[in-house]
Formats: C-alpha cells, structure tokens, sequence
C-alpha cells in the first residue's frame, strides 16, 4: 500500500510539474489539479485520456510537417499564383481581407490560390453523383479519407469503382480514422486490399496506446483525384445522407467540389495524414503535384489544423470571420459548443450592430450534445444572436457566409472538439458569387425555421436549466 501510494504521487507530483509548463488556460490547469489530488486513480485516468496539450507534445513531429508543406510549396507554382497576377479587380477580395488571408497562411501554412472552381455540393445525392463520377474517371491516383466509412449502398459503389480502377492501374489509396470508421468490417477492408488498394487506419484503437490517442481523432473528408479534382465537406460516406435516417429522417450537408491550384493544397494536407498513418513519404513525389492552369475565377485558401498544431487555425478562422463581418455573419453547424473566445465573438460582434444568425436543427443526434448546445443560447440571445432551428431531419452543415465576400465549407464544427482536439480541414472561399448564393439558401432556410424568443426562452423550465448545466460540464470533450 505504502508503494503503491508513493507512486502515485510521484507521478501526481510530476503531472503537476508538466500542467504548469504546458498547461495553456489556468482555470483548465487548477481544474485538472483539483482532479488528479480529489479523485485518487480516476481523475489521472481522465487526465491521460482528455487533459494532455498536444499542441507541446504532438503526434507528429513538426520536422515532418514541414517537410512535406516545403516540399509541396516547392514543387506547386500555384503558391505564387496570386503575386503574379496582374489582375487587381481580381485581387481586390483579397486586399479587403488581408489580414484574415495572412492569418490563414503563418498558422496553417496554406497561402490563398487564385484561378479555382469551386461547386458547393448542397446535399448527399449531388455530392455522391459528383463524387462516383468523378471516381469513374481516374486515370492515375485516388486519394480517399473519412471520419466515417459506414457499410451499405455507397460503400458497396465505392468499392466497386475502387477496385475496378485498382485493376486498370490506377494507384488506390484508402485512410480511415479507427474511432469514427470502427464498425468497418475486416471483410471490407481486406476486399479492398486483396486488389492492391493501399489501406490504413488513423491512429489505430490499440491497448498499449488507447489512453493516449482515443480523444484524438482525424475528422477530415478529402477525396483527391489525379490531383485535379478534390472534394472536402461535412459528408461522410453513409446511406443516411441518400434514404435518411430512421429516427432523424434527412440528413442535411453541405461538401465543396474543388478544381485548380488549390487541390494541391487539399493534397498536402492528406499527405501529411498519409505519412502519419503509413510511415512512409511516398506522396513526396512530383507525380502527385499537378502544374494547374486557371480553371476559374475563385480565390480560396485551405485551412487545416489538429492537435499537432502551432495554432488552431480553425478557430482563428472562425474567430476573425465573425469579428471582421460588417454587415452580417451566417453561421449553420449542428454542434455550436463555441468555447470562451468564439462565445464573446458572436456577442461582441451583435451587440455592435452586426446580423449574427445561428441555424442549426430542432433536432438531434446526441442528447448531451443537445443540452450542451442550448446551455449557450441564453447568453447569445441576450446580445441579440439570432437563433434558428431547423424543424426537418438533421441539419450537419458546417458553412458561415459573411458580407456578401466570405465564405467556409468544411469538416469542422463550432465546438472545442474541433478547435482542439480533431484533425479537421476547411475552404476559406473568396467569392462574393458564391457568398451570395448561400446566403440566399441560408434565409430560405431561416424561414422554414422557428426562431427562439429571447423572453420566452429565460422562463424555460429549472429542469431543462439543470440539464443544461450537467451538459456543459463535458463541453471539452464533445
């Protein structure tokens, strides 16, 4: 007993050394503190699970990281796509947004590229249309990953293609998070590489690094097709967003089709999760950079970030979209778990006068994540966010649109988890036709919806005040 007390608080003694030199907020360190000396064996369990800063101690090495970007940055003209154009009316969204741009570029390394044409994908079947289509038309290399790769209908399509194109030559490479694809069937992945097709899991649910690695996951959909066509969104592959679900109904997303310069940009970002999961640097070859020519006109920026990080660029974008937004900010995103610094920006940014609307479903597919969301609504409301809730199916669009000139479609969500935790890539389009076009679809929507009184929400039940409460306790890890 006397041993076993010893090491343990040898090891609380050097958790603590470790939370005060890596601890990033204090109240986030006293609280891990308050765990690990209140809550003998479980609160350091949780500690190893939840409460490590991955930002100081990553997954990847940052030596790696940056060799693939260089590499990529080396090898792709498109990176000085924009300082050689003589265009300026072009460059003009840029010169307005400057600072955002710049932002983007030193903390996710990505620069804006110019000469893009990018096509919002607004629902499941026009995303899987586009999606097998363009599969079907690969001549060289197919670049495949997803949070969730559920079996069914569309999983059967893409194996059929995968495997088809594997038999003519095509180079087939297949990644998948281990958390969010753990009902993928051994059969599954095994058919897929019995025909050659290259598979691999994001950080692998093994025993010896469970602690370690659960709460961390790859939340990326990318699709890269010889290096000309990408695809990034909220989608994953599942029947759902085609026959709807039995308890939601329809599944409502949002997914970007992407031609031109900035595939490359999307091809980095999975390189560098290739690399990781395989632990090879095979995609460090000129063969997978494609030399683009302009396509179209759109200027876009990708953005990417994860616990391997310097910075959550996500949360940078989302932060100064909001604080920069003019006349108005449309934000729809099903798990709206803002953290302290977007919270005072929804409110700072309404209270100055600024149209600040949130859409997100009625409904749910989580009950603590329902009455973690609501636990903010108050606090909005009070400063003159306009709230909406979608009545039809399940609204998982992750999109803001602002001031007719901004626009972000991607994989990552308005909560902590995806600030801080998950591995999650965006679109920052610069584009006032696209801007446009999703606004109007926002308001359409917004006039479907319902829209929650300010006054009629503070007299809501105590009981649902006390769920909201015991919610928000496990924003972090949501």
């Amino acid at each position: 007993m006397t041993i076993a007390l010893i090491l343990y608080f040898t090891l609380a003694f050097a958790i603590t050394i470790r939370l005060l030199i890596y601890g990033i907020r204090p109240t986030k360190t006293l609280a891990w503190l308050l765990a690990i000396f209140t809550v003998p064996v479980g609160g350091m369990l949780f500690y190893f699970v939840l409460g490590r800063n991955r930002r100081k101690n990553k997954f990847y090495t940052s030596k790696k990281n940056k060799e693939i970007l260089q590499y990529y940055a080396k090898n792709d003209n498109s990176y000085n796509s924009l300082s050689n154009n003589k265009n300026t009316s072009t460059l003009a969204s840029i010169k307005t947004h400057i600072k955002i741009v710049k932002l983007i570029t030193k903390g996710s390394k990505f620069p804006p590229t110019n000469g893009n044409e990018l096509l919002p994908l607004k629902n499941g079947k026009a995303t899987f249309k586009a999606i097998l289509k363009s599969l079907e038309e690969a001549e060289k290399f197919i670049h495949i990953q997803y949070y969730i790769f559920e079996e069914g209908d569309l999983a059967e399509k893409f194996k059929s293609i995968l495997i088809q194109k594997a038999k003519a030559g095509v180079e087939v490479r297949f990644l998948y998070d281990a958390l969010g694809s753990r009902a993928l069937s051994n059969t599954y992945i095994n058919s897929l590489k019995s025909e050659g097709i290259e598979v691999y899991s994001f950080l692998p649910m093994k025993l010896g690094k469970l602690l370690s690695s659960i709460n961390y996951r790859n939340h990326r959909k990318i699709i890269i097709v010889d290096g000309i066509t990408g695809f990034t969104g909220g989608i994953n592959v599942s029947d759902k967003y085609i026959t709807g679900d039995p308890i939601l109904g329809n599944w409502y997303d949002m997914h970007l089709q992407l031609k031109g310069p900035i595939v490359n940009n999307l091809q980095a970002v999975f390189a560098i999760d290739w690399s990781f999961a395989s632990s090879t640097n095979h995609l460090l070859n000129p063969k997978y950079i494609i030399k683009h020519l302009t396509v179209g006109k759109s200027i876009a920026q990708i953005v990417a970030s994860g616990p391997d990080s310097d910075f959550s660029s996500v949360q940078q974008l989302y932060f100064s979209i909001i604080n920069s937004a003019k006349k108005y900010v449309y934000i729809t995103n099903p798990y709206i778990i803002p953290g302290e610094a977007i919270l005072e920006a929804l409110q700072v940014t309404a209270m100055s006068g600024v149209d600040v609307r949130l859409l997100l479903s009625t409904n749910s597919d989580s009950f603590l994540v329902k009455w973690n969301v609501q636990s903010y609504f108050e606090g909005l409301l009070e400063a003159g966010v306009k709230i909406f809730l979608y009545p039809d199916g399940f609204l998982h669009s992750k999109v803001i649109v602002s001031d007719d000139a901004l626009t972000s479609i991607g994989t990552a969500n308005l909560d902590i988890r995806s600030f801080e935790q998950n591995y999650e890539v965006n679109a920052l389009i610069y584009d006032s036709k696209i801007s446009t076009e999703l606004k109007q679809d926002f308001l359409i929507d917004c006039a479907k919806s319902s829209e929650i009184n300010y006054q009629k929400y503070l007299k809501r039940p105590k009981t649902d005040r006390l769920k909201e409460g015991i919610a928000k306790i496990f924003s972090p890890v949501l």
